[in-house]
């Protein structure tokens, strides 16, 4: 299979091969980084419920986000709708605290990366349910306090996104893959 046959594949499959997954986010600008994120990649965007701002159709277009409807926009009620709605079988959770660093992780597909509130993080019941899923981005805490959401959503998804082989449909020589 041709990059570009494989790009196509992974854009429009019924189920998305890459899901993120933003856990009741706060700051819609933010959302809005991730979305673009999403339109460049063919990753399918998740809202978890409640939001910070409201992403009707008519905020959309008065934020200028011109690129939404090139998004699969998921919107779920909550983290159970969610569930219900997706059955994912691999997810993993990103926070400062998590124990393990997500460069040693293999991200099958599909795929789904589950981000927390920029304020609040991830809730305390995902920590209890799902413990060994929790990653994190190696980062100088000492020094700053973390990386912005988008930017932390943008260096886990190209991390699955390389690891499967993604290359937006440029042809690419297998040892641009490092396995």
């Amino acid at each position: 299979m041709s990059p570009a046959q494989v790009f196509i594949a992974f854009v429009t499959a019924k189920q998305s091969e890459f899901n993120l997954v933003l856990y009741e986010p706060v700051i819609p600008q933010n959302t809005g980084a991730i979305a673009r994120l999403c339109a460049c990649t063919g990753a399918a965007l998740h809202l978890i419920h409640p939001l910070g701002f409201q992403v009707d159709e008519a905020s959309v277009r008065r934020a200028g986000l011109d690129y939404w409807t090139h998004v699969k926009v998921v919107n779920h009620q909550n983290w159970e709708a969610f569930l219900e709605s997706e059955s994912p079988q691999e997810m993993f959770f990103f926070s400062k605290w998590g124990k393990k660093s997500f460069w040693g992780q293999a991200f099958p597909r599909p795929v789904y990366l589950v981000f927390g509130s920029e304020t609040s993080g991830l809730p305390e019941l995902l920590w209890n349910r799902y413990p060994e899923s929790f990653l994190k981005i190696p980062m100088r805490t000492e020094i700053v306090r973390s990386l912005n959401l988008a930017q932390s959503a943008a260096v886990v998804l190209y991390e699955a996104l390389r690891q499967n082989q993604f290359s937006a449909g440029i042809e690419c020589g297998s040892e641009t893959f490092p396995q």
